[in-house]
């Protein structure tokens, strides 16, 4: 609804360029949030902490390291996976899961760029 509210104030300025880039804002801020969300649990945080440390990783290492039943493991890297920082290759009867390189970067740099802005006023 946010969005969607910022985007309709711009048309009624009928300056294309203007509403092209607040478009690109809107879709930079709902990758943010959709990577911090699936950032926003210890756990998840600690099996990317995990992942990071290794080449790639089957499910039984995940779940062994972990003190969490498996569903609630699973359910972890569900969510991850979602995000798009990590994916899974099938290799019956295991799953290998690895860091999605080239999403992980891109999270890295929405991060950056988010806490990088320059506080103008303080309350």
């Amino acid at each position: 609804m946010f969005g969607r509210n910022i985007v309709r104030n711009f048309a009624n300025i009928n300056n294309y360029g203007m509403i092209k880039e607040t478009e690109k804002t809107i879709e930079r801020q709902k990758q943010l949030a959709l990577f911090a969300k699936a950032l926003g649990h210890p756990t998840r945080v600690a099996i990317m902490e995990f992942l990071l440390a290794q080449e790639s990783c089957y499910f039984g290492d995940i779940h062994e390291v972990f003190p969490n039943a498996k569903a609630t493991i699973s359910q972890h890297l569900k969510e991850l996976k979602n995000a798009g920082l990590i994916h899974c290759e099938i290799e019956t009867p295991k799953v290998k899961y690895c860091i999605d390189q080239k999403q992980w970067e891109k999270a890295r740099q929405l991060f950056n760029d988010f806490f990088a802005t320059e506080i103008i006023k303080t309350c």
